[in-house]
């Protein structure tokens, strides 16, 4: 409310606010208040006694928190002329927000604390709450998990058929608290500047679709600032977060009016603001609600969206197939939780590894290796699949753990063993010769193709880097049978494609060619290894992805039935070549185009591009490295930068050198190539 109006409605006003800083926002809440008091300071004090105190209230879960509160709020009465004629506490409270409400708290915590307790239990049990604020925190791994919040947490996971679900971040429990006060009593006001991710991620559409059935009238302003999505302005500026943050940020109203039928869904309103971060704070000191240019969203179904999204161009897009539709099983990279452990640059590191979790004893491990146990991973766990696999050589195997970034790995398949999460229902697959079709459930790097390519089994982020909502799927161009129900990785049965045959089938009635399991050299067939192409080659469109690069954020990207044989065949060739190079098979890596002349220590320092120079040190630096292959990305990652980075403090051997050459041929040709599908047409 501004000006007279908070005058009428402040009486009837009970304020909440759980988040981080209790005592700043109550502190603002009042200093709006004290404003339409000028010229009638001589009811100020009576007016604080009778009305504010009783009506504001707070959460604080830190003692420390809790006792500034109380200093800060008691000055800050002080300033403004208030003068107390009788003994009245200020309702702050030491308690923990998402708890739900006891009858009686026990004597546990004392007397005092006991009485705390009950009075905050007063509040969350019958007081009526219209107007909640805050900045509630930011927590993936949240240690709410009572009951009680955990139950009001279900709504916004109903149907959602998904292999995991990222709805247990504390401020999305605190969003939920809020929306069942405002519920509970019939209208009022949330108010958060929180996590923005929940305005457009894919597994929030329940939730937000629970919120719009909730308020009338939801207004999100959009600050940004994601530093993981590299978020810069439409100019190409640097995007700075109002906080020191790496995930964006909004200010989310959700207004209640109590008005709204029961089976009507809200209004969204959407505004945004990027730019530097004293540009942020400046626009927000100017403005106020009404002053803001909100624009009205049209969302749908079953996705809800909270942003603005272009979906003109949906119904030519879903003629096509989805990835996740034409290739079968996938899964989920291997999760190694303790990489410093389980990674290895060298075959002999590794074995050095596996040799003390053989010999040593749990705490010389854990002393050793400065580690301790976890939930998913234990020493007593990764010794005794050490035990029992050491003499068998295919559990040292490579792992695809960054893009161009091959590693080694101890690998027997067991689930929570040395690596914790190893996936070996699909990734056993790729234990033979095979190649893994890598893509994402919601894609949102605008800089690179949606899809990559592996022929060894692939870490959890070995292609979308840490922060991306959701990690990659892989899906295994062929299935090997297994032996006897036995894990093995030497049977010599025929393999099969892991391919949808219906759609197979549609593909080879369009294009009047024959599908064979393994690639011939027949007149008019085609192979899975020619679809693969095809698919890898249209995602690495850019004009495609521009395209459809809405729908791409959404869901698995989908890929235009081919038209006909000439631009199919072409588009499987410059896909083959791209695949190939991505595999670093191809002959054209072998040829640098970037040289390393200068002697030194060879040992990685800080690393820098500057005038066609790679440095990586002070003194050595690779030479005439074209600056499209220094920032190219292939998934969240940008490889020539990467890949050096994550040798800092290493030596570079000579084949490190020769592998660094590749990827700069790499990266150049793929960026060509890129260049070459787009003059053909995509449907």
């Amino acid at each position: 409310y501004q000006g007279k109006e908070i005058e009428k409605e402040v009486h009837r006003v009970q304020v909440l606010d759980f988040a981080v800083g209790t005592g700043t926002y109550l502190s603002e809440t009042i200093k709006l208040i004290h404003k339409n008091y000028e010229g009638m300071q001589g009811i100020w004090s009576k007016y604080v006694e009778d009305d504010l105190i009783p009506r504001i209230n707070g959460f604080e879960l830190l003692m420390a928190s809790y006792a500034m509160a109380h200093l800060k709020l008691d000055m800050l009465l002080t300033d403004t002329g208030y003068v107390p004629t009788r003994d009245q506490r200020l309702k702050v409270f030491l308690t923990n927000t998402l708890e739900e409400p006891n009858q009686d708290s026990g004597t546990l915590w004392g007397n005092i604390l006991s009485d705390e307790s009950d009075q905050a239990n007063e509040v969350k049990r019958d007081t009526p709450i219209m107007c909640i604020i805050g900045n509630p925190p930011y927590s993936v791994s949240s240690n709410n998990k009572g009951e009680w919040i955990q139950n009001l947490i279900k709504d916004y996971k109903k149907n959602l058929n998904e292999r995991k679900i990222n709805l247990d971040d504390d401020y999305i429990k605190f969003i939920r608290y809020g929306q069942h006060y405002i519920d509970k009593n019939g209208s009022g006001v949330l108010a958060f500047i929180s996590n923005n991710s929940f305005i457009d991620g894919i597994t929030h559409r329940q939730m937000r679709k629970c919120l719009l059935e909730s308020f009338d009238s939801i207004y999100i302003l959009d600050l940004h600032g994601n530093s993981k999505k590299k978020e810069v302005c439409s100019d190409g500026s640097p995007d700075q977060n109002v906080f020191d943050i790496m995930q964006g940020v909004s200010i989310n109203i959700f207004i209640k009016t109590g008005l709204k039928k029961e089976n009507e869904l809200g209004q969204v309103f959407h505004s945004e603001l990027q730019g530097k971060r004293e540009f942020k704070y400046e626009t927000l000191f100017k403005k106020a609600i009404k002053t803001i240019d909100w624009k009205k969203l049209e969302f749908t179904s079953p996705n809800y969206f909270f942003v603005p999204k272009n979906f003109d161009e949906i119904e030519k897009y879903e003629r096509g197939f989805k990835i996740d539709e034409i290739f079968g099983e996938n899964v989920a990279g291997v999760e190694t939780i303790r990489d410093s452990i389980t990674i290895h640059f060298t075959s002999d590191s590794l074995q050095n590894v596996v040799n003390d979790f053989l010999v040593l004893d749990e705490s010389e491990i854990s002393k050793k290796y400065n580690t301790e146990d976890s939930r998913d991973w234990k020493i007593s766990r990764a010794k005794e699949d050490v035990r029992l696999n050491i003499g068998n050589s295919k559990v040292f195997q490579n792992v695809n753990y960054r893009p161009f970034d091959i590693r080694k790995t101890f690998y027997s398949g067991k689930q929570n063993g040395f690596v914790c999460n190893g996936r070996y229902n699909v990734m056993k697959h790729l234990l033979r010769d095979n190649l893994g079709f890598i893509a994402k459930r919601g894609f949102d790097e605008v800089n690179s193709p949606p899809s990559f390519i592996t022929k060894f089994i692939i870490d959890r982020r070995g292609w979308s880097r840490p922060g991306m909502q959701g990690a990659e799927s892989t899906f295994p161009l062929y299935l090997y049978p297994e032996e006897n129900g036995q894990k093995n990785i030497n049977q010599s049965e025929e393999r099969k494609p892991n391919l949808n045959t219906e759609i197979v089938n549609k593909i080879s009635e369009k294009l009047g060619l024959t599908f064979t399991q393994e690639k011939e050299t027949t007149k008019d067939t085609y192979a899975p290894i020619d679809i693969l192409d095809y698919i890898y080659s249209v995602l690495h469109s850019p004009t495609y992805r521009e395209k459809y690069k809405e729908f791409i954020k959404i869901d698995f990207p989908r890929v235009p039935f081919p038209k006909d044989q000439d631009t199919f065949w072409k588009l499987v060739k410059l896909g083959g070549e791209i695949r190939q190079i991505h595999l670093l098979e191809s002959p054209v890596v072998d040829k640098p185009i970037s040289k390393y002349s200068i002697t030194g220590t060879n040992i990685v320092g800080k690393v820098k591009y500057e005038d066609g120079k790679v440095f990586i040190n002070d003194a050595q630096y690779f030479e005439d490295v074209p600056e499209v292959s220094w920032n190219f990305y292939i998934g969240g990652y940008q490889p020539a930068q990467k890949w050096l980075k994550d040798r800092k403090d290493r030596e570079l051997q000579v084949e490190d050198i020769r592998h660094y050459l590749k990827i700069i041929v790499a990266l150049s040709e793929t960026d060509r190539l890129m260049k070459e599908i787009d003059s053909l047409e995509i449907e």
